[in-house]
């Protein structure tokens, strides 16, 4: 996808603060935190949303699940508690249409938000 900042992020021509990367995932801090920790893990292979990264290939979901736990305990928020989320669709919030997670933690995550 020529127009994809993920992307763009996955091939460094977009700069990130890159934190975490397997062969098939990458994790980058977001720019607009929602929590102390705020970190986006996606797929380097382009998926629009979560409904396509569960009809992609074996494993792959798998993959950016371990990410996201991974992140959580490099990140110190393992233990206490962190959500993962995945937005799918305007609807849903969803803005960059490239399938990531939210992995946010560092305080108390309150439902719903606000």
């Amino acid at each position: 996808m020529n127009d994809c900042l993920f992307c763009k992020i996955v091939t460094k021509e977009f700069p990130a603060e890159i934190i975490y990367e397997t062969g098939r995932t990458l994790a980058f801090r977001d720019i607009k935190p929602q929590a102390p920790t705020h970190v986006l893990v996606i797929p380097k292979e382009h998926h629009a949303d979560a409904a396509a990264l569960a009809e992609a290939d074996e494993g792959l979901a798998d993959d950016v699940l371990k990410s996201a736990h991974a992140v959580a305990v490099q990140e110190g928020v393992a233990g206490d508690g962190y959500r993962i989320v995945f937005n799918t669709g305007p609807g849903a919030g969803q803005t960059v249409f490239h399938v990531h997670a939210h992995v946010l933690g560092g305080r108390a995550l309150t439902w719903p938000p606000g």
